[in-house]
């Protein structure tokens, strides 16, 4: 039977954030925000095991320990350039312990709000997908195109537009191939449509969002309030 694994890359420095050092590690609620993002993986039902891949440089994680890690959580110092070559290289990290033929969660470290029933429900509805398929959610507002002088351009009608989200939930082999032929692409699902396979859309919650300015601190806050 297929197992469900994380993937959690973390490499990045988040310089749009404002924060003075890497916004993974930036507190929120008095915890680092990747220790949010791990906790909801650990506690999940159905994940067998959590991998987190930092960069080799990363001089933070050690000297906070067991504040941001999990018991059990793999760490691969292992992350690229890119969150592509992040999460590829991760993947590869993965094999000696993991079939091809198993699920592979990736999440965005920078989104803690994902709770345990969110990434459960989303097991429950791809665990038996030919494909896999990303949490993401249908866009509300009226979408606008700016031009380069940043006045509408045109607008856009927002029937069939979604807001992609992670996790985003593929095979690892499948999604190991799609992104050794695409490296160039910013998502697993990117990968996965550029290798000819169709991901399912998966509604998700408005609270999974991804902490990338500083505005962005205060609201996760309240939403992880909620989830104590």
């Amino acid at each position: 039977m297929s197992r469900c694994h994380a993937l959690i890359p973390a490499a990045g420095v988040g310089a749009r954030a404002g924060a003075s050092i890497p916004k993974q590690y930036a507190e929120i609620n008095g915890v680092p925000m990747l220790a949010h993002t791990l906790r909801a993986f650990v506690g999940a039902p159905g994940i067998a095991g959590v991998h987190l891949v930092i960069s080799p440089e990363d001089e933070w994680l050690d000297s906070l320990g067991k504040q941001v890690i999990p018991a059990g959580v793999k760490v691969h110092r292992a992350g690229g350039i890119t969150r592509a070559d992040s999460v590829a290289n991760g993947l590869r990290a993965m094999a000696a312990e993991a079939d091809a033929n198993d699920w592979v969660l990736v999440h965005d470290a920078a989104r803690p709000c994902i709770s345990p029933a969110m990434i459960a429900a989303m097991i429950d509805e791809l665990k038996d997908d030919a494909v896999g398929g990303l949490l993401a959610q249908p866009v509300a507002d009226t979408v606008k195109r700016a031009d380069s002088a940043q006045r509408v351009a045109q607008t856009l009608p927002r029937d069939g537009l979604w807001l992609a989200q992670t996790p985003q939930m593929f095979r690892l082999g499948m999604l190991a191939d799609a992104y050794a032929r695409f490296p160039e692409v910013t998502d697993e699902a990117g990968a996965m449509e550029r290798a000819g396979h169709v991901p399912r859309l998966v509604a998700g919650d408005a609270r999974n969002i991804k902490v990338t300015y500083p505005a962005d601190f205060a609201l996760a806050a309240l939403y992880l309030k909620d989830h104590s």
